[in-house]
């Protein structure tokens, strides 16, 4: 029986580990891509602000529900922001559509709904939303039980920064 040295093992345990590390991060990438939304469902509450046309920022609370669905594949969302003198209730329903998501969203306080599509994976979400003059971009960010959001548009809200836990 050959006897191996320390250095040798040392050498194998590298490459086993780094063989290990790269299945790990393959399997990860092919559930990423079968599950776009996987991290997003429940609720979550939080603070951040809103900027609007005429130059000014508010605080706002918010709360957020989403439900994923289809094994991963499919996401209802609702998002209420409020503050003392504005809010916003928007929804949507967002599928993957091969390696990009689309759906259709609305914001019911103002009675404008469209279409967006973009990007899902990997605890985040990118996506262009647009309706009869209105488009925005909205990226949601998720990791573990935090999350970011942040909206960014030309219309009478310009941008929305919001910072939610999990509750």
């Amino acid at each position: 029986m050959k006897r191996i040295d320390s250095r040798s093992l040392w050498q194998a345990i590298k490459v086993a580990g780094a063989g290990a590390a790269l299945m790990m991060s393959v399997s990860a990438g092919n559930a990423q891509s079968a599950a776009p939304f996987a991290g997003f469902d429940g609720a979550w509450t939080g603070r951040g602000t809103v900027s609007l046309s005429d130059g000014s920022k508010e605080n706002i609370s918010c709360r957020a529900t989403y439900k994923v669905e289809g094994g991963g594949k499919a996401l209802k969302q609702t998002l209420r922001c409020a503050s003392d003198s504005y809010k916003f209730d928007l929804t949507s329903d967002v599928s993957q559509q091969g390696d990009r998501i689309g759906g259709t969203w609305s914001e019911t306080s103002r009675n404008i709904n469209g279409n967006l599509q973009g990007t899902a994976g990997g605890g985040r979400i990118d996506v262009f939303v647009e309706a009869a003059g209105f488009a925005a971009t909205l990226t949601l960010t998720t990791s573990g039980n935090k999350q970011q959001v942040s909206i960014s548009s030309k219309g009478e809200i310009r941008g929305v920064s919001i910072s939610m836990v999990r509750s």
